[in-house]
């Protein structure tokens, strides 16, 4: 071989090294696919699994229940049941519903429960005192077997998204009528009534039109 080939042969080697360690490089712990996350974190326990899970309450910052949304997986054998969930240091009481009749509610042995939504099973917490949207509260899982479960949870309000995942409305405050002055009776018309007969007034005559000669 003559020395340019030999030298034309060092020269394409050394690049092609030098693109290799750029793309090393590129694809270390600085990598910016590395940085990406999921929203909402996950956790396992067992056989049991919390996804997704999140808090959602009333818009604009509304008195009212709010709800947890999330998926419970079971894969194990046999169904477990959901006994509560709590608000880590709360003392708040969520109601636990099936999404069909009433009873338990069972997570089925290698399947899901999806909690919130409609036609679903839900978690409902009366109000939502101490829950400040765009933060985050730690949700305590309480199983039959499994035991206890924790998981983070993001609190949003029921809007875009959420808002087909969120809680009831808050019930409106009644309308009340000011004390001592009842409101007027449907069909009788208020004040005093006239003593006037309608169209011409009294003692008057309108003069006929006149004829023609």
């Amino acid at each position: 071989m003559s020395s340019s080939l030999r030298r034309g042969a060092l020269a394409a080697t050394a690049l092609v090294l030098s693109i290799a360690t750029l793309s090393a490089c590129a694809a270390g712990n600085d990598s910016q696919t590395l940085e990406v996350k999921p929203d909402n974190a996950a956790t396992a326990v067992g056989d049991i699994k919390l996804q997704n899970m999140t808090v959602i309450t009333q818009p604009d910052m509304g008195a009212g229940p709010a709800v947890i949304t999330g998926q419970v997986f079971n894969n194990g054998k046999d169904a477990q049941e959901l006994q509560s969930i709590k608000v880590v240091g709360q003392g708040t009481t969520i109601k636990l519903s099936p999404a069909q009749g009433s009873g338990p509610l069972m997570v089925p042995a290698h399947g899901s429960v999806l909690l919130g939504g409609k036609g679903n099973a839900s978690a409902v917490l009366p109000d939502r005192q101490g829950l400040n949207d765009g933060g985050q509260v730690q949700l305590a899982f309480g199983f039959k077997t499994t035991g206890e479960v924790r998981i983070s949870a993001f609190v949003y309000p029921a809007k875009s998204y959420f808002k087909e995942w969120g809680p009831s409305e808050a019930p409106s405050a009644p309308a009340t009528t000011p004390s001592g002055k009842p409101s007027t009776p449907a069909g009788k018309p208020s004040g005093a009534p006239s003593m006037k007969p309608s169209g011409t007034p009294q003692g008057k005559q309108t003069p006929s039109a006149p004829a023609h000669q």
